[in-house]
């Protein structure tokens, strides 16, 4: 229905309509960002790990913070499961947890800002004081109709600041340049392998090492520590210090020490007599990432599909590519096919797979159980494409209660 409703209605009153929603709120629950100093995160992938690693840090420091995430919403020291399946609520949703979190005095609010809120106007009315961009890949093009407009989209949080609070760029990734484009009170660069930039103040992490357990890197020769797996989490530490800024790095570190992991982003659920990971990596970058954090000369089991709905269907042979080229087991299934043909789905990752050989289990439950099956002592299980996610979305608008994490030890304990 809501299909049919966007094409028959223009683009101009839809937006319209959102942007009336977004001033009613603010309006509603009196602007209540205006008591808050917030952080808003965007990019492709990373959101939720700085958004939940800056929540810690400033936690730390003492302060009460309030935060979104598509993990969780918490206000203090309550909190609570993200059931949305939307990691931006909407906008009178948003609003009023603002309001709440100001009832509950909390002093800073943390938010991821997706394309998707931002082309509905959810970030619309929110006084952001800091804003952080992660990293930026194709991602959710069928909705914005091209790359460029997607990341425009991503820059409307950054034109938010009005020339004013601090902007926070990851200044690895090649789009930078695009983001250091919108004016700000100050700005910071992050970064390993970054080129020096006049004019801006800039972080490198140096004495990087990252495995599938664990961090390590220096910034102005303090040393700091994670049980986080990969290379990519040292860009999540680096924004999520930067956008704490004014926080001494001890106490960043404090923070660290008492991180064991984020829930369903390379989330190691069972060690032994194999290691099993459920990490939410549904895009070509993120499983990119997440694939080239395990250790190279170990057998991987690899539990995948593709999101449906319609959504980015280009992805689906890419993701096929990245499983083949390092999976030794390709295991394919439902991911939230929502009202497309879950077959169809599977055969356009298939697709890239080529000629290397894939096993094509439908019921999820069923595929987790399969890998565990073929797993031997010392191997990797890497079930990827929901993490920690509450639902499993399938035709007529079902959904089916899920947690990659729960079936992981369900299954695991049966054998």
């Amino acid at each position: 229905m809501k299909r049919i409703i966007r094409k028959i209605i223009p683009r101009f009153l839809i937006s319209c309509y959102h942007f009336s929603l977004a001033f009613l709120g603010a309006v509603l629950y009196r602007f209540p960002s205006r008591k808050l100093k917030v952080i808003g995160i965007t990019g492709t992938n990373g959101k939720t790990t700085v958004a939940d690693l800056a929540t810690r840090i400033l936690e730390e420091a003492g302060i009460k913070v309030a935060s979104v995430s598509s993990i969780r919403f918490k206000i203090g020291e309550e909190e609570r499961i993200n059931k949305l399946k939307m990691t931006m609520p909407g906008r009178l949703k948003l609003q009023r947890f603002l309001r709440k979190a100001v009832k509950k005095n909390c002093q800073y609010a943390v938010l991821e800002v997706t394309s998707e809120g931002i082309l509905q106007h959810r970030h619309r009315f929110i006084y952001f004081d800091v804003a952080v961009f992660t990293n930026l890949t194709p991602e959710h093009i069928e909705n914005h109709g091209s790359f460029d407009n997607y990341k425009k989209a991503k820059g409307e949080l950054f034109r938010a600041l009005n020339g004013k609070g601090l902007s926070i760029i990851n200044l690895d990734d090649k789009n930078a340049d695009y983001f250091l484009g919108f004016p700000a009170g100050k700005k910071i660069g992050y970064g390993i392998d970054f080129k020096e930039r006049e004019n801006i103040e800039t972080i490198r992490a140096s004495e990087t090492d990252a495995n599938s357990k664990k961090i390590s890197f220096s910034v102005n020769n303090f040393n700091f520590n994670l049980q986080l797996p990969g290379r990519f989490n040292i860009y999540n530490a680096l924004a999520s210090i930067v956008s704490s800024k004014g926080i001494s790095f001890e106490t960043c570190q404090k923070a660290f020490d008492k991180i064991n992991n984020v829930p369903g982003r390379m989330e190691e659920v069972i060690s032994e007599p194999f290691r099993v990971f459920v990490d939410y990596a549904h895009t070509t970058d993120a499983l990119l990432n997440v694939y080239s954090s395990l250790p190279k000369k170990t057998r991987k089991i690899c539990v995948l599909g593709s999101c449906g709905g319609t959504r980015d269907k280009w992805k689906r042979p890419e993701i096929g590519k990245i499983a083949a080229r390092f999976c030794d087991e390709i295991i394919l299934t439902n991911e939230d096919p929502y009202d497309e043909d879950p077959n169809q789905i599977i055969s356009q990752i298939e697709s890239g797979i080529g000629n290397k050989k894939s096993i094509r289990v439908l019921d999820r439950r069923e595929a987790i159980k399969k890998a565990l099956t073929l797993a031997r002592p010392g191997d990797i299980v890497i079930i990827t494409g929901k993490g920690s996610e509450p639902w499993m979305c399938v035709a007529r608008g079902k959904k089916i209660a899920w947690d990659d994490r729960k079936i992981a030890k369900e299954e695991f304990s049966k054998k």
